[in-house]
């Protein structure tokens, strides 16, 4: 038996709910299939449990592409204020937690459910789980039927949707469903890599480093090397944001947001005490204290930061009054300064995000449908990438609702033909 849809969606996450009840709602017969048992795992784990849904301050300038510009045109078009409307409509209490993310007051699952009741309210199909075999073009571009071999009969339909993800956190299903989709139908591909991930280190280079593990604190990052000029140095990206010293390395939101800028064997400069001025404090207590460097250090950062920094000296061990005013000022420089090479980062297992995907060249920044007439990306699959936050969200709900108009927009002119 054929089963037959104007809309084929693959991928029940955010994107792919969204843009399928959009569709379903603008009258379009809509098939929403996923290979998993559960929907939009990603939203139910984010924001640890709460979704962090969306940023009131989005803009372009919060994405990572290839092609920087693309993302304006669905951005433009469905903001975030769109989202918080609809979550009022559907009665969704939420807050604002910091620097514009918006979270649910309940639960992440009130986000799911309104998702689903939207595709209910479009009348929807769903199939769950539901494997794809293989997918077949029209045999004229423009024209016929997508036919899709599933493990639920074979499935015809004019248009169709990937909204398939990336490859992070693949314990919840990811795969490189979609990458294989864009390959077969001859797309390009900018080559993805984790994103939004912790970063790792050498094991015994970190030794002195891995007793902090559990200690999180304010900082300044950013990436360049030691020798960045002051120019280059301007126009590096920098995140003022919470770092977590962990056993391997370094987590919190300030190492994730970096880790997306970061490049192998490129070194990060890290400012763990910004806003304090250490040279000028460390001095002045040398003039009228008597107390260890390491109990005038702690006054300044965190205790176990200021003991685990001065036991790498022997000039630094030892009261304030004591040491040299150029040990006091190496001391604070490499404080304000820390410049370490990571060799890596803990993949796409710990990753929140696939950087990279679908290059947009092949893809419309109004529709995003794809140099093969009749087949379109959205979400994280595209290479479209937003920093830490909730600018991944927004860029699934504004990516799906302009693939959703265009499916709508286009099932006339599909029919005619």
């Amino acid at each position: 038996m054929t089963h037959k849809f104007d809309v084929v969606v693959v991928g029940a996450g955010a994107a792919g709910l969204f843009c399928a009840g959009i569709a379903g709602q603008r009258g379009l017969k809509v098939l929403l299939v996923d290979h998993s048992e559960k929907v939009a795992e990603k939203i139910r784990i984010s924001g640890g449990g709460r979704c962090n849904f969306t940023n009131r301050d989005t803009t372009p300038a919060n994405f990572l592409s290839e092609n920087p510009h693309f993302c304006r045109s669905a951005l433009s078009r469905y903001t975030p204020q769109d989202f918080i409307a609809l979550l009022q409509r559907h009665g969704i209490p939420f807050h604002e937690k910091h620097k514009g993310q918006l979270f649910c007051d309940r639960s992440a699952e009130d986000v799911i459910n309104m998702l689903l009741a939207e595709c209910d309210a479009g009348g929807v199909t769903r199939w769950q789980p539901c494997s794809i075999k293989n997918i077949t073009s029209p045999e004229q571009p423009g024209a016929g039927c997508y036919k899709i071999e599933s493990d639920r009969g074979l499935i015809e339909a004019p248009q169709l949707v990937i909204a398939t993800g990336g490859l992070s956190i693949p314990k919840i299903g990811a795969t490189d469903f979609g990458y294989r989709i864009a390959k077969q139908f001859g797309l390009r591909l900018v080559e993805p890599r984790a994103g939004l991930v912790p970063l790792t280190f050498d094991g015994e280079a970190w030794a002195p480093y891995a007793q902090l593990a559990g200690l999180a604190l304010p900082v300044r990052i950013e990436t360049g090397p030691a020798d960045a000029t002051p120019k280059q140095r301007k126009k590096a990206v920098v995140f003022a944001e919470d770092l977590l010293f962990t056993h391997r390395g370094l987590s919190g939101p300030a190492v994730l947001q970096i880790s997306s800028f970061w490049r192998e064997g490129q070194p990060v400069r890290i400012n763990l005490a910004p806003g304090v001025d250490l040279p000028t404090l460390l001095l002045r207590a040398k003039a009228s204290s008597k107390k260890l460097i390491t109990n005038e250090l702690a006054a300044l950062v965190p205790a176990r930061l200021a003991d685990a920094w001065v036991s790498r000296d022997p000039a630094w061990q030892k009261p304030v009054s004591e040491a040299t005013d150029k040990a006091l000022t190496t001391l604070a420089e490499r404080l304000s300064d820390w410049q370490l090479t990571p060799t890596g980062t803990e993949g796409y297992k710990k990753a929140e995000v696939t950087l990279g995907g679908v290059d947009t060249r092949d893809l419309s920044s109004q529709t995003l449908e794809s140099k093969q007439p009749g087949l379109y990306f959205i979400g994280e699959v595209v290479d479209v990438t937003g920093w830490l936050g909730g600018y991944n969200f927004q860029w699934a709900w504004a990516s799906a609702h302009a693939c959703a108009m265009a499916l709508a927009d286009n099932s006339g002119a599909v029919a005619e033909n």
